[in-house]
């Protein structure tokens, strides 16, 4: 079929899903709660730790967003959504982005969490971004008339960057990579407007993580050789843990021991050439707290040859609990998520599932520190918050791009005005339910119904 064909049929579509409905929050059923749906996230969950998670999404209402993706996804599933399904981010908002290093050590700007990757409709994960967008704008100070028009130039890029993806052939689209080393180029580029011009402007709001100086946070060196070092609650060697450190030491034995069975055969053989000498209990992120994770340090030639593997639980996908779609193994739909969506990929990527009598447990497992920077949001302006969306818009619409459906999206999302305009509407609605979310939780950590740090 000609991709004049398929974006015909993209067109077609708007008769039964019209632009204009994507724009419209659906209410939520007289009962729902969104602090009992968080907590029924809880399950499974590190009960030691939630007070931890709690305090994180109380610290602003981005964090908040953050870890709440599950009431957005209930919420996408109540209203009007595409047939045109792509393998997506489930969680792409701003902070879910950054610059890491390639397998061919070149420095790449992409989607970098996971965590609820599934297929769903595309305009899920524009809309998720444009929220993010919103919600960082506000914090910024910045205008509505500003926020909104950085809402808009979410939605224009994506659906201007889906549109140019749809003429490229499979392998060209593929193969596609945002290079930071030419990012200025680039950006021009590929944005081809005046407000992108200084795009070094970004560069210098990227905060770097030096792997050597990571790795001097993390690791100590000892008469015994090197080691995690302890910092609870974050970091908290299994050697400290008492009890629990033999079988946490053996399932991890388990895992590493399975996990290489899911790489490409070079990179099992050279994972083989180092060995494990700590293991460290995590607490990471703002979502995933609770979620058993784990830091594995390894050496390779000698004690100075460090390779450090983080080794984290998978559970179901948010947009899988919100669409009512089973999927068997968690870490696998993880790890084959990210393949799928990256342009690079960690080599080291890899999942192990565990059988048990009260179920499985899955775990992904990749490197630690081979993310290179982020932006600090705390720093952007109007200009470069808008430079910086735009960036993870085309990124987006590049990972979806590989779902062999460009052609359709394009189609559907025509070139003018009305699809942007309902993302932007859209995302101002759900700021404002967000707000009262983040205040609910807020009250329900007053009444003690959560837990929070004292």
């Amino acid at each position: 079929m000609s991709v004049r064909s398929r974006r015909a049929e993209g067109r077609a579509l708007r008769a039964t899903t019209p632009r204009s409905a994507l724009g419209e929050l659906a209410a939520r059923p007289s009962n729902y709660d969104p602090v009992s749906r968080l907590i029924w996230l809880e399950k499974g969950r590190r009960v030691d730790l939630l007070a931890i998670r709690y305090q994180r999404m109380l610290a602003s209402p981005l964090a908040f967003f953050r870890g709440s993706a599950l009431l957005m996804a209930e919420d996408l599933a109540r209203g009007a959504s595409t047939p045109l399904h792509v393998q997506l981010s489930g969680d792409a908002h701003l902070a879910n982005f950054g610059v890491f290093s390639s397998p061919e050590r070149r420095l790449v700007f992409d989607l970098n969490d996971f965590d609820e990757t599934a297929m769903g409709p595309f305009e899920w994960d524009v809309k998720r971004l444009a929220t993010s967008v919103v919600i960082a704008a506000d914090q910024l100070g910045l205008s509505r008339r500003l926020r909104r028009e950085t809402a808009l130039a979410v939605a224009r890029e994506y659906q201007r960057s889906m549109a140019r993806l749809a003429t490229l052939s499979r392998l060209d689209a593929w193969y596609l990579t945002f290079d930071v080393t030419a990012l200025s180029r680039d950006l021009r580029r590929c944005f081809r407007e005046s407000a992108l011009e200084r795009a070094d402007e970004l560069l210098t709001r990227l905060t770097p993580v030096s792997t050597r100086r990571a790795f001097k946070r993390l690791v100590a060196t000892t008469e015994d050789g090197p080691q995690l070092r302890s910092k609870p609650p974050h970091l908290v060697p299994v050697r400290e843990l008492g009890e629990d450190a033999a079988l946490l030491r053996h399932t991890l034995d388990v895992v590493l021991d399975g996990y290489p069975a899911t790489l490409v055969s070079d990179r099992a053989a050279l994972l083989s050439q180092f060995t494990p000498v700590d293991v460290a209990r995590q607490v990471v992120g703002i979502g995933s707290v609770g979620r058993e994770c784990y830091v594995v340090l390894l050496t390779g030639r000698d004690e100075h040859d460090l390779f450090v593997l983080q080794v984290k639980e998978a559970r179901p996908s948010v947009v899988a609990i919100a669409r009512g779609v089973d999927v068997d193994d968690a870490g696998q739909r993880l790890v084959e998520g990210q393949r799928f969506l990256q342009a690079r990929p960690d080599p080291f990527l890899g999942w192990h599932t565990l059988e048990g009598a009260g179920g499985d447990t899955s775990f992904y497992v990749r490197q630690l520190y081979d993310h290179k920077a982020s932006v600090d949001l705390t720093r952007l302006n109007a200009r470069s918050l808008r430079a910086y969306a735009r960036a993870c818009a085309w990124a987006l619409a590049r990972g979806h791009a590989r779902s062999s459906e460009a052609a359709r999206i394009a189609g559907y999302l025509g070139s003018n005005e009305r699809f942007a305009e309902s993302v932007a509407r859209y995302a101002e609605a759900y700021a404002t339910r967000n707000l009262a979310d983040f205040a609910a939780l807020g009250a329900a950590a007053r009444e003690g119904r959560v837990p929070v740090l004292s």
